[in-house]
């Protein structure tokens, strides 16, 4: 894309109705869920793995 050619666009508004904003967050959170459940299993995988090794100790408090 040639620099000429390119626009630059700034939004200075966006008109939505109240219940379209609504269904659109709650579709949201809804989307978000299966992202929070994967960050959890992987903080309590890390958790378990820092236990492991503070019982096995190779993890040293200072």
């Amino acid at each position: 894309m040639d620099q000429d050619s390119q626009r630059q666009v700034i939004v200075t508004d966006i008109r939505m109705p109240f219940w379209s904003m609504v269904a659109f967050m709650v579709k949201w959170v809804i989307a978000s869920i299966p992202a929070f459940l994967i960050l959890g299993m992987l903080w309590v995988l890390l958790m378990a793995v820092f236990k492991m090794l503070g019982r096995m100790g190779g993890w040293h408090h200072f």
